[in-house]
């Protein structure tokens, strides 16, 4: 395999050392004093702090730094945060790539759920709908995450749990976990209550149709609305 150059000496040199998930990394001192990278002290802070921010390393003051499993979502989050940030409607374009992501592997992900798994999507419903007709009514924000995750936990694919983990907590930036009517919360649960039996039946078909529609009702949130009412108006929309 031919060498990729990361444009990042520290990450350059991460990989020639084949260092593993786990491992410690030489501290900036040990680097600099050995001439490992050939660059300044404030450049190895600066790249660390990025490789800090994708996710690929952690920084504890008592162990030092290690490097972490592989995870796509830190990256993608904070590029997405960026974009929300610039022009929430961006949320919009991205939940459209999420819908397509989760339609293009529905099978293969449901084909691979064990009963454990469905077991905690019911209690994740149940959850739901206890905090929906408490008599303080509380949005099952987490229950939402969680059910839907877990549709593609057993999947082993990073970039695709990447980019659904990204989404959620989008949503969450979004506010959308704090706007909704209780008449679309309680339709939104009766969606994930079919899909999850259509999944325990082996109607994989069935369910990935009930997943289709329960994804148009986000249209009708109050929040989603306020995003379409603020968002310029393009050519082919005149």
């Amino acid at each position: 395999m031919s060498e990729i150059d990361l444009g990042s000496e520290l990450l350059n040199y991460i990989i020639q050392q084949r260092f593993q998930p786990g491992d410690r990394l030489p501290s900036i001192n040990e680097l600099q004093a050995a001439n490992h990278l050939g660059i300044s002290i404030s450049k190895v802070r600066e790249q660390l702090e990025v490789a800090r921010a994708l996710g690929l390393v952690e920084v504890r003051s008592k162990t030092g730094t290690r490097l972490k499993e592989y995870d796509f979502a830190p990256a993608v989050r904070l590029s997405l945060l960026f974009a929300l940030a610039t022009d929430l409607s961006n949320f919009e374009l991205f939940s459209q790539l999420r819908n397509h992501i989760e339609v293009a592997f529905w099978h293969e992900a449901c084909a691979l759920l064990q009963d454990e798994d469905k077991t905690f999507m019911r209690a994740c419903i149940d959850a739901a709908r206890a905090k929906l007709n408490d008599r303080w009514i509380r949005i099952p924000n987490e229950e939402h995450r969680a059910f839907h995750l877990t549709v593609f936990k057993r999947l082993e694919n990073p970039f695709v749990l990447g980019l659904l983990e990204a989404y959620w907590d989008a949503y969450n930036a979004a506010e959308l976990n704090q706007y909704a009517a209780y008449n679309y919360l309680q339709e939104v649960w009766d969606y994930h209550e079919r899909i999850l039996n259509e999944i325990c039946a082996g109607n994989f078909d069935a369910a990935r149709e009930a997943f289709i529609e329960h994804t148009r009702l986000l249209r009708h949130q109050p929040r989603v609305q306020e995003m379409q009412d603020k968002r310029p108006v393009t050519e082919v929309e005149k």
